[in-house]
């Protein structure tokens, strides 16, 4: 069952891309300190947040894909590619080069995760996907709270549907559920492009609005 909330009370925020309004980022810092869920433009398809550190945010974050915590295969949103480390074990000097080329951008890696992700998720995740999107409305976020938010796209399994691209049509869907929606203006239709970088050589897991560089 999906998960609701017993309040029903969301904030629709207009933000703005370029030089972002820090009162209204301070706003969402708070809310992710808070264990809420917000819904977050990227430089793809809208998502749906929640601060990494918080049990509680993750939980409802998994109940709402209909999945339990420890199956739970969210992206991990940074603000900056010297912070990924924190988090990931290390990687050959021919695949980071790849990944800088691309980052920030659609793209989706799939790394090797250390001990520093939440201890809730140890035991079941080897792995995080790791975001940092051409987004600074996200990454200012990000930035703010000092530590990565997780995501999922909004949309229903993998099928993009054009009307999750306008945040006002992604407030009236989520209003129920989450406890803020981010208009950072439309959206796109195509998800990232995941590539899979655990091995020695990238496999490209799923084809996305960009092709990956190399």
């Amino acid at each position: 069952m999906p998960f609701f909330k017993d309040k029903f009370f969301c904030m629709f925020l207009k933000i703005y891309d370029k030089n972002p309004d820090m009162r209204q980022i301070k706003k969402v810092v708070d809310l992710f300190r808070n264990e809420s869920l917000v819904i977050i433009p990227t430089d793809s398809v809208y998502g749906i947040a929640c601060d990494m550190n918080s049990r509680k945010a993750v939980e409802k974050l998994a109940n709402i894909k209909g999945i339990k915590l420890k199956d739970a295969d969210f992206s991990f949103i940074f603000d900056d590619l010297s912070t990924v480390s924190g988090y990931t074990k290390p990687i050959s000097n021919h695949i980071f080069k790849i990944i800088k080329k691309n980052l920030p951008g659609p793209f989706t890696f799939i790394l090797n995760a250390n001990n520093n992700i939440p201890n809730f998720f140890r035991k079941s995740k080897k792995t995080i996907g790791v975001r940092i999107p051409d987004n600074e409305i996200v990454r200012t976020i990000v930035r703010e709270l000092g530590n990565p938010i997780l995501t999922t796209s909004v949309h229903a399994d993998d099928e993009i549907r054009e009307y999750m691209t306008d945040p006002s049509l992604i407030y009236e869907k989520y209003k129920n559920i989450a406890d803020a929606v981010i208009d950072g203006g439309y959206g796109k239709i195509e998800a990232s492009t995941v590539a899979d970088c655990t091995g020695d050589v990238i496999e490209i897991i799923r084809e996305g609005i960009e092709p990956l560089r190399y």
